[in-house]
């Protein structure tokens, strides 16, 4: 090679070594300075739910550690879908969050293929917020108050007991079909638009079984409207410690637990990443958030960032066997 093509070649390394650590030191400083403006943590579900309440219940603190304002934005629709979409196309600054869930992070591309990201691979995971376990409530007009009971009942009847889900493809649709392939109960799943209208069937008798999640089921069976027959998770609730697992009754176990975590887009910088996981571990030591979330059912997570972003992976998978074995797909 002439001495004049080497020379040229060590230039062009040496410019490519240059603007490499240009970008670095740009993407340092970058990160060293974060945050300068406020921060957005979206929600893909309507206001007022305990998604919501979840996300708002940390906000605050997030931001004072931080030193900038953390703005809960509600976008819902699709299951979670439309707001998760939102933040995995956003730039990869830590100004766009999500509160996520087993929802859009894991139910929605184990039943539909169009959903247009991916919720492990498009996103990375800051931290997890809290696990609720789904909660078999039946009418009180069955003569039943056990699962085994609720088992003879719905054998006794063509087609098999009727159990309403939040719709098609959706959490507590899959959560009845593990209960289905578990125990070999006869059932008909009705779906329903969101979960209250099939809990107003239910207190109604012209429904016989539902599943949701012990944080929204658990007033109704307080007051005495719905019978709860069963915890979907693999150990009891504090909220319902009076209520057995599927397991405990002589079952197959089933869980149905529903996880919530923080997430921002893929790429997020490292430096970035650890603030605001530092920020999150901070808020979930508070001893207000904990009781905040206790008593609404769900259990603050001890799972590091690290245990989180594989149990996150793990339940992708695990949703979408269930939905392959179940044979539930929304793009039919």
């Amino acid at each position: 090679m002439p001495s004049h093509n080497r020379r040229q070649d060590m230039r062009n390394m040496t410019k490519k070594a240059a603007v490499a650590a240009l970008a670095f030191a740009c993407s340092a400083a970058f990160a060293s300075a974060w945050p300068t403006r406020a921060i957005t943590l979206v929600v893909p579900f309507a206001p007022g739910g305990n998604i919501d309440f979840t996300a708002r219940a940390i906000s605050d603190l997030i931001g004072k550690s931080l030193g900038q304002p953390v703005i809960v934005e509600n976008r819902p629709g699709a299951g979670g879908v439309i707001g998760a979409a939102y933040v995995a196309r956003a730039k990869p600054d830590g100004y766009t969050l999500l509160l996520g869930n087993s929802g859009p992070n894991a139910v929605a591309n184990a039943v539909s293929k169009k959903v247009p990201y991916d919720g492990v691979k498009s996103f990375t995971v800051i931290g997890g917020i809290t696990t609720n376990p789904a909660v078999l409530t039946i009418s009180t007009h069955i003569p039943a108050s056990n699962f085994a009971q609720f088992n003879a009942y719905a054998r006794g009847r063509a087609g098999g007991a009727s159990v309403g889900t939040a719709g098609n493809g959706s959490f507590t649709h899959l959560a009845i079909e593990l209960v289905r392939a578990a125990t070999a109960t006869p059932i008909t799943v009705i779906p329903y638009k969101g979960t209250g209208p099939a809990a107003a069937d239910l207190m109604g008798h012209t429904l016989d079984a539902m599943v949701d999640q012990i944080t929204t089921a658990a007033p109704l069976i307080r007051d005495g409207r719905v019978k709860a027959i069963a915890q979907l998770g693999p150990v009891r609730s504090p909220l319902m410690p009076d209520v057995p697992t599927l397991a405990e009754q002589g079952f197959p176990a089933v869980d149905a637990t529903l996880y919530t975590g923080l997430f921002a887009p893929a790429g997020l910088p490292p430096a970035i990443l650890d603030k605001l996981s530092s920020a999150l571990t901070a808020a979930l030591k508070d001893p207000k958030v904990q009781q905040r979330y206790r008593e609404m059912g769900a259990e603050p997570t001890a799972l590091t960032r690290v245990e989180f972003e594989a149990y996150v992976a793990a339940e992708a998978k695990r949703w979408a066997n269930a939905a392959q074995t179940s044979k539930v797909s929304i793009d039919d």
